[in-house]
């Protein structure tokens, strides 16, 4: 064979080697934009279901768009038990034995303010409606997955009887909590105390809640949960944010945060889910807080929600849970954040305002007139109120009570220090 004959053959080879890199390389890109175009269909399909048509549409100055959706077309009923469900406008009973919100102390440095909603600015819905704050493309995508969002990952209720550190370690999630159990409770209330916390990673959150539990913590666990909340992977920003969730099987499948799926039923037209709270109390400054009461209807059996003294925000119907069909079997109150450990390290998200309990009002994050609804529908101090966080020299608690506010609680902390690596 000569040696032109070697040559051609070598050309040749090498052509059809390029030829199979070009068309692997078009079959991947056609791939990655066939993988692109069923993402963003899944998507925009995703936020067709969830920004129902408006009646009226808000635009808030944090860069939210509030929808006034007409509560009849809400995104509870996607819920195919609710499909016939008539809304209940107001609960039978209320709660007996508020604390006296208008009680202050006597030194007006520890008196403290309500809070609004940014988007209360640009204006109000009307009556039959309720506000939404609009999903965006973006939120979606930030989350892990479209099936994900707006869900919060597994084991994000503390435990206090059982700090495994093994347990710890995997959930990633730390608490610094006040809790009651071993009785059947049927709601609870607290004053919050509402900051702007530094969150040290987009992945991470800090927020600060109630927990109203059923079942055991394996894959049953029955919560409904609200409070305030910085998540820069939930809202793409770290304003202070109201909100709630709720779950029926330990946050595997079932429930999400505010209205990002079928279930809560609201009723209320002026306080929205997942919107900004403003302002946020600043540090030896003036202090704000939030009240807020959940308790369960023993007529109709729906839990409620109030927010401040004024706004009955709605209901979970009480179809959405086993457990928590009768009643709650632990209380809890206090804050969350996620510790990523990013480099082996703690992380420096804030719980609170990222300070510790001992350095007290003004400084200190706090739950106030902290209190449960028994089986009388009455509110009362909770008796033999215990405390647990996993690491104290990260993130403490620290418990009180006084004339003025009942039973209360200081909490929080900066997270990673010379003592928290």
């Amino acid at each position: 064979m000569g040696l032109s004959q070697f040559s051609s053959r070598g050309r040749t080879n090498r052509g059809l080697a390029v030829a199979f890199c070009l068309w692997g390389l078009i079959s991947m890109c056609c791939a990655a934009r066939l993988s692109a175009s069923r993402q963003k269909l899944e998507v925009q399909k995703h936020l067709n279901r969830l920004n129902k048509p408006a009646v009226k549409s808000i635009e808030s100055p944090d860069g939210d768009v509030i929808d006034c959706v007409h509560m009849s077309h809400q995104p509870a009923f996607d819920h195919p038990f609710l499909k016939d469900h008539k809304i209940q406008m107001r609960p039978s009973y209320h709660p007996e034995g508020l604390f006296d919100e208008n009680k202050v102390a006597a030194n007006p440095i520890e008196r403290s303010s309500p809070v609004k909603q940014l988007w209360h600015q640009n204006g109000k819905c009307p009556e039959g409606t309720i506000p939404v704050r609009r999903t965006k493309e973006d939120d979606i995508l930030r989350a892990s997955s479209i099936k994900r969002y707006g869900r919060k990952k597994r084991r994000t209720a503390p435990q206090p009887r059982s700090a495994d550190p093994d347990l710890i370690n995997q959930s990633g999630h730390q608490h610094a909590i006040a809790y009651v159990q071993g009785d059947k409770f049927y709601g609870a209330k607290a004053t919050i105390n509402v900051w702007e916390p530094k969150i040290q990673q987009p992945n991470e959150f800090s927020l600060s809640q109630l927990w109203i539990l059923g079942g055991s913590f394996g894959e049953d666990l029955n919560s409904i949960e609200a409070g305030w909340q910085v998540s820069p992977d939930l809202y793409g920003d770290n304003n202070t944010r109201l909100f709630t969730y709720w779950t029926s099987d330990a946050y595997q499948a079932t429930g999400c945060y505010n209205l990002l799926c079928s279930g809560f039923i609201q009723i209320n037209s002026q306080i929205a889910m997942g919107a900004s709270i403003s302002p946020v109390s600043a540090f030896r400054n003036s202090q704000y807080d939030i009240s807020i009461l959940v308790w369960k209807d023993p007529t109709e059996g729906h839990w409620w929600m109030q927010f401040g003294n004024d706004y009955v925000l709605g209901y979970w119907p009480s179809f959405l849970f086993s457990y928590l069909a009768e009643s709650a079997s632990m209380i809890e109150w206090g804050g969350e954040v996620v510790n990523s450990q990013t480099g082996g390290q703690h992380t420096s998200t804030q719980m609170g305002s990222g300070h510790f309990p001992e350095e007290g009002f003004g400084k200190s994050s706090y739950f106030r007139n902290v209190q449960v609804v028994d089986s009388s529908n009455n509110l009362k101090a909770p008796k033999g109120i215990g405390t647990f966080t996993e690491q104290s020299n990260c993130y403490d608690v620290q418990l009180g009570r006084n004339g003025d506010w009942g039973q209360f609680f200081y909490y929080g902390g900066p997270g990673r220090n010379a003592n928290c690596a």
